[in-house]
């Protein structure tokens, strides 16, 4: 059994579920243009059916917007950062529906506009690691230590997502929303990547970047939460929205795996 350091602790463990998003690859570097397009074409809908003044991106998807109302940013905690696309395509129904539109023809015109914005995202590949993610992945796999995914994304795109970086090979169990019948803070995404692995959560390590994966992983009963806050080194008070973490750190390079 491996054993995995970080800021001073400690813990043995077999294998290291990673939440994807803002975990293992930069958040804003693939959604941020996503949700730009998306809630570009929403406006301009909005339009369309008399409704000029589009909608508020920071309050119903938690977008962080400059002066000119570009996407710039997002809450930790908030929709687009934890949200399913279900979700979010319910949110974005929502504003449809108070326009005018009936219920079904706001989902399915949300559902259009989002296959344009993802088809966007396709062609476009911005997918980017995190910092030290790469040599931390392949001091996993010589030490042993197997690899998982965990996300609220669909199974699919997080394997094509693994493809765009390039490391798709290094994990042996990927699950998304799909696969399973709660999604995070519950535990059962860890618990089927823990089967999947053949191990007990007891000897899972999680990496996330939102307290819905630290909540996944006690309630899954992993020996350590770890949580990733790209400020953290900077400012520790950009990071109390991991609160059940048992540690932060700012990027892959703060953690040590020894055989």
């Amino acid at each position: 059994m491996a054993t995995i350091e970080v800021r001073g602790q400690k813990a043995a463990c077999k294998a290291i579920l990673f939440d994807k998003d803002g975990t293992l690859l930069n958040f804003m570097g693939l959604w941020g243009s996503w949700a730009a397009v998306l809630t570009d074409l929403m406006e301009r809908k909005l339009a369309e059916l008399g409704s000029p003044g589009g909608f508020n991106k920071s309050a119903l998807l938690g977008l962080q917007t400059d002066e000119r109302n570009r996407v710039i940013g997002y809450d930790k905690t908030g929709p687009i950062a934890m949200g399913t696309e279900e979700e979010i395509i319910a949110l974005l129904a929502s504003t449809l529906y108070a326009a005018g539109l009936p219920w079904n023809e706001a989902t399915t015109v949300v559902r259009e506009l989002n296959a344009t914005a993802m088809a966007e995202l396709k062609r476009r590949r911005e997918a980017v690691p995190l910092p030290g993610l790469r040599d931390f992945v392949q001091s996993c796999r010589e030490a042993g230590v197997k690899l998982a995914v965990v996300t609220s994304d669909s199974t699919s795109e997080a394997l094509e997502h693994l493809e765009w970086l390039g490391i798709r090979d290094a994990f042996a169990s990927v699950v998304g929303r799909d696969r399973v019948a709660r999604g995070k803070p519950g535990p059962d995404m860890a618990l089927l990547a823990c089967r999947e692995l053949g191990l007990s959560p007891s000897e899972a390590v999680v990496i996330g970047d939102s307290n819905a994966d630290m909540q996944m992983g006690k309630r899954a009963g992993v020996v350590m939460t770890i949580g990733v806050s790209e400020e953290y080194g900077e400012e520790a008070q950009e990071a109390v929205y991991l609160r059940d973490a048992d540690v932060i750190i700012s990027n892959y390079r703060e953690l040590t795996i020894h055989p």
